[in-house]
């Protein structure tokens, strides 16, 4: 394991934030939002960002946890558990892409008056008392993204299930038009995407990566040739 993570160049850690950032440009650029649960957000972007962990805090660390084969394989899942950690200590919410507050707010409203008749607004926060919890929409209008927060001592599992299951179905109704970040979160993903194929192809037609194990002297007939 500690052979294989040696030998990837640096430049594959840019993989997983490239696929990332070529699903976000995707998501921007279609005429529909898309609604994915906070829980599932924050794995994603986990995920995007284990190559770049990697390569960076997990390697400085990882002459302190000695040279067993299993060194790899436990500061990864320390990652992970720290990621599952932020995910769970976290409020319930669920995160539209590509829409704004002022074009979510009336599915936000449809949708509470249909699971409370007596739903009520105070600014940008819905409660909903008879099932026992509130919403709070949080948008960046810049970035076209909201998030629909659960607040409250009283939040309701059951509630927040039925009202995010509702949410996303009635997101996949509307049309939108296209964000303009989603040209620039494709295009840079697409480039970081380029340049760790271009890094793993190079490492792979290297005839002394080929020939020379991590950490083994290079012989003067490669080094020739």
């Amino acid at each position: 394991m500690d052979a294989l993570f040696d030998s990837l160049p640096l430049g594959a850690a840019f993989l997983p934030l490239g696929l990332y950032l070529l699903a976000l440009g995707w998501v921007h650029l279609r005429d529909r939002p898309l609604a994915i649960a906070g829980v599932w957000d924050g794995i994603l972007l986990g995920a995007s960002l284990i190559g770049l962990v990697t390569v960076g805090p997990i390697a400085l660390v990882r002459p302190a946890a000695g040279g067993s084969a299993w060194s790899w394989p436990m500061l990864l899942l320390v990652f992970c558990l720290v990621v599952a950690l932020c995910v769970l200590v976290s409020r319930p919410r669920l995160i539209v892409y590509n829409i704004s507050v002022e074009q979510i707010r009336p599915l936000v409203a449809e949708v509470a008056a249909d699971l409370d008749p007596l739903v009520r607004w105070a600014g940008e926060t819905v409660a909903l008392p008879s099932r026992g919890f509130q919403v709070h929409l949080d948008g960046d209008g810049a970035l076209r993204t909201v998030s629909l927060i659960a607040v409250g001592r009283r939040s309701a599992h059951e509630g927040w299930s039925e009202f995010s299951r509702r949410m996303r179905q009635a997101a996949r109704g509307l049309r939108v038009g296209a964000s303009p970040w989603g040209a620039l979160f494709a295009s840079l993903g697409a480039i970081l995407v380029f340049l760790a194929l271009w890094s793993i192809v190079a490492a792979i037609r290297s005839p002394v990566a080929r020939v020379v194990p991590p950490g083994a002297a290079i012989p003067p007939a490669a080094l020739a040739s």
